[in-house]
């Protein structure tokens, strides 16, 4: 991508950063990993749209703007799949790998 303006390239970078959350690691963590998404999706979407709309603000403004709202969206809620695989080499049960930890949204 040698040809694509490093303004161009930020953005892309914060949409793939949008995109690219861990997978659940149960069918259970499916909603709130859609939840999560959906949202960070919405925020890609609007963030691209704006750019090719020729937003005054422009697309550095745009890209800090998504990446704020990327931020307040964590991929969180859920057991990830690398969490779960983590736990169950540190010898801990199914069971107890897919359970989230105390204070995290359930």
């Amino acid at each position: 991508m040698q040809n694509v303006p490093d303004p161009a390239r930020e953005l892309l970078a914060a949409v793939l950063e949008a995109l690219d959350i861990p997978a659940p690691a149960t069918v259970g963590g499916t909603e709130a990993h859609d939840r999560v998404l959906n949202a960070r999706v919405m925020h890609a979407k609007i963030a691209l749209e704006n750019v090719l709309e020729d937003d005054p603000l422009g697309i550095e403004w745009t890209t800090q703007y998504l990446r704020e709202r990327l931020a307040e969206t964590p991929p969180t809620g859920y057991v990830t799949s690398d969490q779960a695989r983590e736990a169950l080499a540190e010898g801990k049960t199914w069971s107890d790998a897919v359970t989230l930890p105390a204070g995290e949204d359930q």
